[in-house]
């Protein structure tokens, strides 16, 4: 009878020591369950009871004595016929129903994306995710099985797998160019996680949240990057020219090597020199105009010509004739040659003065010819 009573399990409950498991078996192997023995299920535990393979009971967080009240499915199974005061063999699973978080993800290789400006690029990305258990009959069927234990590490590289996949999807779909994504994690680790919950669905588990710590580009894209912003703080290139010449030659002028250096130095001030010299012929160049009028040159920011006064910059009319867009005090329309000032004569009848181009008189309606 002493061998027999240690035989039966009295006390059933899990004490979760390690912050990775996700289910446990308990050691009940050869053992049986006593009548009226005690199931503690903690917080954030799901307690299977599995007899021959077949799941007969789930118990969710609480103490439980167990008796046919408790047990109805093993109960039916087995067909007790002695108010349930034999004992029974069953396989109790301990299910961890907590969020599991900061598992790493992260592109093994390069992603390949479509970009408007870059064409296409590859991109990098890590970060973490965190998943729970939300159906433990579905998990216990589909991953766990009849093993000892089972921890994340175990189930870590298969859903680092969807992550990466979810996310690749999600940023082909969105078309999101490369300079906006670093202003869009929130929004893809969002998206992302959408997806992933789709996969996980259907083997019992879920994700609370996919983050995205980082989006990296290649070298080269990086560098394209830096010299486009670089060209967007310079502004005018021409201002930035002098004034490298100019902080150039200063350089040269300070340096104290000798006489050699001397001699260095003035190779480098005469050739900064005409550098310099260049850029300002240059930028001079290019802000000439010239004066209708005289052929004068002129600064283009100039209104009047420093030679002649002609206006250098006249507003443009319509000739009175032809309606082409001549320039505003144009004697004769360099299109049809109408004359754009009239002269004024005399009405026949009356000698009132009338316009050149009048059919009829506007003071005595004479007809003119």
């Amino acid at each position: 009878m002493g061998f027999f009573k240690k035989q039966l399990i009295n006390v059933i409950d899990w004490q979760d020591t390690n912050s990775q498991d996700m289910v446990y078996r308990f050691p009940c192997e050869g053992n049986e369950i006593k009548n009226g023995a005690q199931l503690t299920v903690r917080a954030s535990q799901v307690a299977i009871f599995v007899n021959e393979g077949i799941i007969t009971d789930i118990f969710n967080e609480g103490r439980y004595q167990l008796t046919t009240a408790n047990l109805p499915v093993m109960t039916k199974l087995l067909s007790w016929k002695y108010d349930f005061n034999s004992p029974f063999k069953a396989e109790v699973y301990f299910v961890n129903t907590r969020q599991f978080t900061n598992l790493k993800w992260g592109t093994s290789n390069p992603i390949m994306k479509r970009d408007t400006e870059f064409g296409m690029v590859r991109i990098r990305a890590f970060g973490n995710y965190s998943i729970k258990i939300n159906d433990a009959a579905i998990f216990l069927k589909e991953i766990f099985g009849t093993l000892p234990s089972y921890s994340t590490k175990d189930i870590q590289d298969h859903i680092k797998t969807i992550v990466v996949s979810s996310f690749s999807d999600f940023i082909a779909e969105t078309k999101m160019p490369i300079l906006d994504i670093a202003t869009m994690y929130d929004e893809i680790g969002k998206g992302t996680a959408e997806k992933v919950r789709e996969h996980l669905n259907q083997i019992g588990l879920t994700t609370t949240s996919v983050i995205v710590e980082n989006i990296s580009l290649p070298e080269e894209v990086e560098k394209a990057i830096d010299k486009r912003s670089s060209m967007a703080a310079i502004g005018d290139l021409n201002a930035y020219a002098k004034f490298q010449a100019a902080d150039s030659i200063k350089d040269a002028a300070n340096n104290p090597s000798g006489t050699a250096g001397v001699g260095i130095g003035l190779g480098a001030g005469i050739g900064f020199g005409k550098m310099m010299g260049e850029v300002m012929n240059q930028s001079t160049n290019e802000a000439k105009i010239i004066c209708p009028n005289c052929g004068k040159e002129n600064a283009s920011s100039a209104k009047f010509c420093a030679e002649c006064g002609q206006l250098l910059h006249p507003t443009k009319v319509k000739c009175i004739k032809c309606g082409k867009e001549i320039p505003s005090g144009t004697k004769f329309c360099p299109e049809c040659g109408a004359a754009q000032v009239l002269r004024d004569k005399e009405c026949p009848k009356c000698h009132a003065k009338i316009p050149e181009n009048a059919k009829f008189c506007p003071n005595c309606g004479e007809t003119l010819k």
